[in-house]
């Protein structure tokens, strides 16, 4: 199972850490990957500056917006999974 972590501290929560975390649980679920992609909230990244923050399985930190989510799900999540 791959993990990817949602930071939920202070800057990201203020740029929507929230909003990131259901539309991935939505997208997890609408592409049927409930087994493979497991999703965590985690506190700071390291990467404040670039919120909303996420780690994928294996350390690579990702910027998403609600601008970039369709895409950065579909580059950077199904497509390696």
């Amino acid at each position: 199972m791959k993990t990817l972590k949602v930071c939920i501290g202070s800057s990201c929560h203020l740029k929507g850490s929230y909003d990131v975390i259901e539309e991935f649980k939505k997208m997890i679920e609408k592409n049927n990957l409930g087994d493979k992609v497991e999703l965590k909230a985690a506190f700071c990244l390291g990467n404040c500056t670039e919120a909303v923050s996420v780690q994928r399985w294996d350390g690579k930190i990702l910027s998403v917006s609600k601008d970039n989510i369709d895409e950065v799900f579909e580059k950077y999540i199904v497509s390696e999974i």
